[in-house]
């Protein structure tokens, strides 16, 4: 039967055996996996997906993460996460050690949309189900890429992250938690489009995404998605498809009005402002230059806070004006303590 783009069988494995039941799913690279009817040692090598299994309470049930968690969620993401200081970190994003993995014995495996093709084989010849996730919809040509040719980047990456949830929940048997969790990342969508879609690119304030070793988001990722819904413009957009590397004598002429760094990446905002290079540009000289909070993740990938609560925090700062009513620090509280189940707690790590 189809739920919400999954095709879901169950059946029992052997009349004969004990309730072994399991479950056909449809992952986001579009492959059949069958997985155990009850998963309760998974194993995570995506960021994207460890920080929305999380957000459905599903933590007890991750065995194994990727290694570089503390890099992609930010150094301060345990407090979000206590179980991950002694979680086992058997692979990341692109590669995995199947010693290390088999010594775990998991239900499941999730990996990223862009794994090789041979390390989703390794861990699928050791008879344990890969689970591809994307967060996108697409053409299937596209689906393996890490820096894809969409048509409607809204429609591609909001469709995506909903069934990305549903299909993480359903793996979990965390439905009630995925539905919740859809309805609070698109709680703003409509205000947002009512308030600032209809502002022309060129009476858009002019933002710039700054990451590490000049590397910035063009068109194609859901960075571009968080900005238009925003109502900024990304000045790399036009000239950048997917994730590059640019030169300052690029940004120096694009001029951005704000630049915007990541939590994750304190050091990007101390280099800029102790680099002369960059004191003229506008964001620089009129001290709008943000490090974005926490739930503002402003990454290739949707997250479902980032939708949630992330574009209505830089919709107010672009314009104080028309979300005056919304109170913001409200809204995040909320939602951290319904998804978090912590208080959010206000940090500068560029400081």
């Amino acid at each position: 039967m189809l739920i919400k783009g999954l095709y879901i069988s169950v059946f029992a494995l052997s009349f004969c055996l004990p309730a072994q039941a399991s479950r056909t799913i449809t992952d986001q690279l579009d492959r059949t996996v069958t997985i155990p009817d009850q998963v309760s040692r998974a194993v995570v090598l995506q960021h994207q997906t460890l920080n929305i299994t999380n957000q459905l309470d599903a933590m007890g049930q991750i065995v194994g993460v990727l290694s570089d968690w503390k890099k992609q969620l930010g150094e301060d993401y345990l407090r979000l996460a206590p179980s991950l200081k002694d979680m086992a970190t058997p692979g990341d994003l692109t590669s995995v050690n199947m010693e290390s993995l088999l010594k775990l014995k998991p239900d499941v495996v999730f990996v990223t949309n862009y794994a090789p093709a041979e390390m989703i084989k390794q861990i699928s010849d050791a008879n344990i189900p890969v689970i591809g996730i994307s967060l996108r919809t697409g053409s299937k040509k596209e689906l393996e890429k890490l820096n894809p040719t969409v048509s409607d980047a809204y429609e591609a990456y909001s469709q995506g992250l909903k069934q990305g949830i549903e299909l993480i929940a359903y793996v979990f048997n965390k439905e009630e938690n995925g539905k919740e969790l859809i309805k609070a990342a698109f709680q703003y969508q409509k205000l947002l489009k009512d308030r600032v879609g209809g502002i022309e690119l060129k009476d858009r304030p002019k933002c710039y995404v700054a990451n590490p070793d000049l590397v910035t988001y063009g068109s194609g990722k859901f960075t571009g998605v968080f900005l238009e819904t925003s109502g900024a413009y990304n000045v790399a957009a036009p000239f950048i498809k997917g994730y590059k590397k640019v030169s300052i004598e690029e940004v120096l002429k694009w001029n951005p009005q704000n630049i915007l760094v990541q939590n994750r990446y304190p050091g990007v905002i101390k280099q800029i402002k102790s680099s002369p290079e960059w004191k003229n540009i506008q964001a620089v000289k009129g001290g709008r230059l943000y490090c974005m909070p926490q739930f503002a993740k402003l990454w290739g990938y949707p997250q479902p806070e980032a939708m949630a609560i992330g574009e209505i925090w830089l919709a107010k700062k672009l314009y104080p004006a028309k979300f005056s009513d919304i109170d913001v620090e409200k809204a995040v509280q909320n939602y951290y303590q319904k998804f978090y189940r912590v208080p959010y707690i206000p940090s500068d790590p560029a400081k």
